[in-house]
This record gives structure tokens, C-alpha cells and sequence, in this order.
């Protein structure tokens, strides 16, 4: 993080907002600093690569499905544009403890493992996170748990590319701490870092696109948008975020209802029949009757 602070404090906060007698490695201006590029970061991130994939990817023949709510998209922003600034508060303090060097990430790729290492860093980097979401995850649906952070997450149980940061901020945050503490645990390239960090936006959104699917011969490992729709409505299956490993191993693996032809599109299908035939009919969405106790 401190290549972008750096970059910053050039190009905007040393000339033009903060006075020349604050110094740029002032704990407090870095403090400060670090906030405002969080939760602008954070804004710009969500609103863009959301926006992006809600006119270009997003089926919107989800939003007739009997489980969209009302102005959906709107309460999504809005949720999210509330808990930004939130999340970001503990999430400065790990930044912060970056740009004071207590973390494993380095700038020169030679000192290191190589563009060998560089490689290897972002494969375990995935697999690493990966395997502490599921947990967390997992962990945010105990009964004592689920009711009092995750459940608002929920509320969309046919999400938008919206949905994608419409957490809690507690739920936000721990959700996001294995990316956060990889570098501190694992040497990591600063570029590399800043990239992932993007790549993990992009993932997050994408896994509430919409947009069910996988080529053939990565539909038995990748953690797509169809599993995570499935999450959304039973609850109790598909934890994981960018694989299916963990699902397997702690048996809360689904195969996608979209894979099997009886997904939420299916459900639009028949509902909009439904009522071309009556003007006031109502169909129960395939499985949506088995929501997890916790709902």
C-alpha cells in the first residue's frame, strides 16, 4: 500500500492538502492518508467494476425473478456506500502497519525468489485465502453469528453485481483479513499485492454477476457465479470463494441448480408464464423452501 500512498502524497496530498510542515511519514497524516485512499479506493473499485458488470455481464432477466426485491439495486448501493468508510477503519490499521515495513513485501524482484517466486507467491496467495474464507465464512453462518452480521448479506438472494460489497462491515473486514495478512506471514512483491487486490474486487463482483457459466472443464474445481447464487438461496452450501476444494472436504459442496437446468433463470421462466396465465399467479423457486433455520 505504500506504493499508492507514495504516489498520492506526489502527485496530490503534499501540494495541494496537506501543509509542507506535515511531514509524509507523520503517523497521523499516513493515518489519515491511508483512511481516505481506503474508502475512495474502496467507492471507485465497487462503483466502477460493479456498474461495469451490471450492463455488460448481469442477466437481467434476474431482476423479474419472484426473490428480486424492489428497487434491489438501489438498497444494494446504498448498503454498500454505507459500510465502505466502515470497513475501512480496520482495515487502516493493517495498511498502515504495511507502509511501516512490519509486513514481508518487497519492491525488488531480484532480491527475492525471482519472477519465480513472484509466480509462486500469487498461486499460494489464492490458495491461502481461499481455504481461510471458507472458514470464515463458514463461521459467519453459526446460528450464534449468522442473525447479528451476515444475514443482511442474504437479504439479496437473487444478487446484482451491487450485491458483491453489500456486507456488514464486521462481515466486510473479516472476510477480508487472510488478504491482509498473507504479507505479513508470506514474503509478497508490492506490485504483485496491489494487483491481487484488484483481482480479489473483480472476483467478488463476479461471483454475483449473474452470469452461471463455466466452460465444462472447470466446473468441477472453480467457485463460480452459479455456486454462489445457490449460497444465496439455501444458505448452507458453496462457502467458498474462489474454488470448490473446501466445499468438498467439509461437505457443503452443491452442484450449481443452474448446471442441472433448474436454476433461477428457469424460475423467471416459469413464474412470468405463470402469471401470463392467471395475471396474479405465484411459484415457490426451486428449493427456496429449504432455507437454512438461520433465516
Amino acid at each position: 500500500m505504500d506504493l499508492v500512498l507514495n504516489a498520492v502524497d506526489y502527485y496530490a496530498f503534499t501540494p495541494y492538502v496537506y501543509p509542507t510542515s506535515w511531514k509524509e511519514d507523520n503517523v497521523t497524516r499516513q493515518l489519515i492518508s491511508l483512511f481516505i485512499i481506503a474508502t475512495l479506493g474502496g467507492y471507485v473499485l465497487y462503483l466502477l467494476l460493479a456498474t461495469l458488470s451490471y450492463f455488460f455481464i448481469f442477466d437481467h432477466r434476474l431482476m423479474k425473478h419472484p426473490h428480486f426485491l424492489k428497487d434491489q439495486v438501489r438498497l444494494e448501493i446504498i448498503y454498500t456506500c454505507k459500510s465502505v468508510p466502515c470497513m475501512a477503519l480496520p482495515t487502516v490499521v493493517l495498511f498502515f502497519m504495511e507502509v511501516r515495513g512490519y509486513s514481508k513485501l518487497y519492491d525488488n524482484v531480484d532480491s527475492k525468489l525471482g519472477l519465480l517466486g513472484v509466480g509462486v507467491s500469487a498461486f499460494t496467495f489464492i490458495l491461502f485465502t481461499d481455504s481461510l474464507i471458507y472458514w470464515i465464512h463458514r463461521f459467519l453462518h453459526h446460528k450464534l453469528v449468522y442473525k447479528h452480521i451476515h444475514k443482511d448479506h442474504h437479504k439479496w438472494k437473487i444478487p446484482t453485481p451491487f450485491a458483491s460489497h453489500a456486507f456488514h462491515p464486521v462481515d466486510g473486514f473479516l472476510q477480508s483479513v487472510p488478504y491482509h495478512i498473507y504479507p505479513f506471514l508470506f514474503p509478497l512483491h508490492k506490485g504483485l499485492y496491489l494487483f491481487l487486490f484488484v483481482f480479489v474486487n473483480v472476483w467478488t463482483i463476479s461471483i454475483h454477476d449473474g452470469d452461471y457459466r463455466v466452460p465444462n472443464i472447470f466446473k468441477p474445481f472453480i467457485n463460480g457465479s452459479a455456486h454462489h447464487t445457490d449460497h444465496h438461496l439455501f444458505y448452507n452450501y458453496n462457502y467458498g470463494q474462489f474454488f470448490t476444494l473446501w466445499d468438498r472436504i467439509g461437505g457443503s459442496f452443491r452442484t450449481p441448480s443452474s448446471f442441472e437446468g433448474e436454476g433461477p433463470i428457469k424460475t423467471v421462466l416459469e413464474y412470468n408464464k405463470e402469471l401470463s396465465m392467471n395475471g396474479n399467479g405465484h411459484i415457490t423457486c426451486n428449493g427456496d423452501n429449504k432455507h437454512s433455520k438461520h433465516e
